[in-house]
Order: structure tokens, then sequence, then C-alpha cells
């Protein structure tokens, strides 16, 4: 019976125990989480002590107005701003930002590539064109494509060969999906827009495209045109010594196989002044025709004739200046300058 009692008491008391372990262990938790909390309380309180203590040295050391403070310095400052020996600069007003005034490592760089281009611009705004007459259809402003049988027998002297003479020619489509091209007809006019020399060719090689809604080239067209080496040789001939204006002469030429020397070309595809209408890149001639000359051309079928009346007539409006800008280049003559 008496171990029993004994039994009991001792797992009463390991009961106790625990709980008084867990009490501890709880009252320990709790006195740490304050202590932690009064540390952290404790370190806030100094960081805003040192933060205003550095703002009030901050504000001790702002610089102190001398002339303010001492009555002699203030004086003889306010005696030397009356005085004439501090006179007040005038203030110049900016002048507006001009496009000229440019500054960095290529400086003259852009002011060289700023003048040309003005000069550019005024070659285009001061064009004048009185050289091919017009003729008006429906409103619109047209090249005159009448026949030279046509004209009175008093334009006799400009219907001959002049020194500048302006060719064009349409091509057909040969080869694979007739992508290579063949010389189907040419067209040149002298300075006063006349035509002077106009045939069909006949193919050498089987048509694989006649490309008529831009060339206006039927079949029949070439049946009854000339032969290749009889339309090469007279263009050769009266292309000699002659100056060739034209629109992407490249082309034109290599269909002919033929070559002119380069002094003596003048292409509106590559004049600059004409460039600047596309920023840069090649215009058309379309373009160029619409833009400068104030005429509609290339409407529905072309007309290798119409086409080089165009060139030529823009070739005029700016010959002057181009020829003067061709006579300061080595290798060119200054007598085609006045034209």
């Amino acid at each position: 019976m008496s171990q029993a009692i004994i039994s009991n008491t001792s797992y009463l008391l390991l009961n106790v125990v625990d709980l008084l372990l867990d009490i501890l262990s709880y009252v320990g938790q709790f006195i740490l989480h304050v202590l932690k909390t009064i540390v952290q309380h404790l370190l806030n309180l100094n960081m805003l002590e040192q933060s205003k203590k550095r703002k009030k040295h901050k504000e001790k050391g702002k610089p102190v107005d001398v002339t303010v403070k001492r009555g002699v310095i203030d004086v003889n400052w306010q005696l030397l701003l009356s005085s004439t020996l501090m006179e007040k600069k005038e203030v110049k007003q900016q002048k507006p930002e001009n496009r000229t005034n440019y500054t960095g490592t290529f400086r003259r760089a852009r002011i060289k590539k700023y003048k040309e281009f003005n000069e550019n611009v005024k070659k285009l705004e001061i064009l004048n064109i009185n050289k091919v007459p017009f003729v008006t259809k429906n409103g619109k402003k047209e090249i005159n494509v009448e026949d030279d049988e046509k004209k009175d027998q008093g334009s006799e002297k400009q219907r001959q060969i002049t020194k500048f003479l302006a060719m064009d020619c349409e091509m057909v489509g040969i080869g694979d999906q007739g992508n290579d091209h063949m010389l189907a007809r040419v067209s040149i006019v002298n300075k006063f827009g006349d035509c002077v020399y106009d045939k069909f060719v006949k193919p050498r090689e089987e048509v694989v495209d006649y490309r008529t809604s831009i060339s206006g080239i039927r079949k029949e067209d070439l049946i009854n045109g000339e032969d290749f080496a009889t339309v090469q040789k007279e263009v050769s001939e009266l292309l000699k010594g002659k100056i060739l204006v034209g629109h992407s002469l490249k082309n034109d030429l290599s269909v002919l196989f033929l070559s002119h020397p380069k002094n003596n070309i003048r292409d509106t595809s590559r004049y600059k002044p004409f460039r600047t209408i596309t920023k840069g890149s090649t215009p058309s001639l379309k373009r160029l025709a619409k833009e400068i000359l104030g005429i509609d051309i290339q409407h529905g079928e072309h007309s290798s004739v119409e086409d080089a009346k165009a060139v030529m007539q823009l070739y005029c409006t700016v010959a002057r200046s181009w020829e003067r800008d061709l006579s300061q280049k080595a290798g060119y003559s200054r007598k085609f300058i006045e034209v």
C-alpha cells in the first residue's frame, strides 16, 4: 500500500516539475521578446538623435555673409558697386540658333554639306522651262508628241541634229520568264525636243513578254521593224561626238551594245539636285516630270519619244548650272557652258 502511494506521489511530482518548466520557458521567451523590443526602440532613438545632430552641424557650417555682418566691408562694397569701376555688363540677347552654327568634330563637313544642299534647292527653285512646247488635253499638260510631218516648214532648223541629243529606248522581255531585256524601239530628239530618229527593231530572239501595258510594243511593230545591226550602226553614227542626255542611260546603252564617253553623258537620274527630290535615292522620270515640269507622262503605255522629250526638257531647265558645275571638274570642256 505504501509503495502505491509513493509511486503516485512521484508521478504527481514529475507532472508538477514539467508544468513548472513549461511555465519558466514561456516566461523566459516573453522576457526575451520584451528586451528585444526595448533594445530596438533605443537604437532607433539613437539613430534619430544622430541624424538631428548632423542636421544641426550642417546648419552651423553654412557660409556666413561677411558683407552683412561686417559694417566696414559692407560700406566699402556698396561704394565699389556705386563707382564707375564696376560697370554693368550688357546682357546680349541670344540670337535664334541658325542651322549653319554647327559645333563638333565634323563641323566643317556639315557646313559644306548644308551649303551644297542650299545651292541644289536654289537651283530647283529657279527652274524655268520654255524650251519644249506643251499641249493641253483634258486640262492636263503633256509633252507634244505630234509627228514632225505635221509641223510647219519654218521649223526645219529645229529638226536638225544638234550638239545635245536625248535618247530613250523601249524593251521587251526575253529568256526565262521574260526577265531579260531586248531592244524594241529607239527614239532620239534634238535640243528643241523634235524627234530626229525613231525606229522599231526586229526581234533577234523569241519574245516572251512584249510588256505592252508599259512599253506600248506589239508584235506587229517588231515584225515591220528594222534590223538590229542597222539600228545600232545608225544610232552610233548619230551619237558620235554629241552630248547624250537621258534617264538611266546605262540601261539604254546596254541593250544597244554601245558605249559613250562619260564626259559626254548627262544622266538626269544621277543629277544631284534632282535626287534631292527623293532624298538621295534614284528618282523616276515620271516623278521628275511631275515635280519639276508640272506635266504628267507615262500614264498607261509609255512612249519612248515622249520620254526622250521629257528628259531633254528636264536637262534644259538646269543646263547652264549643270554645265558650269561640270566645267569645274578636270576632264570636262568649258565650251558647253553656254547652251
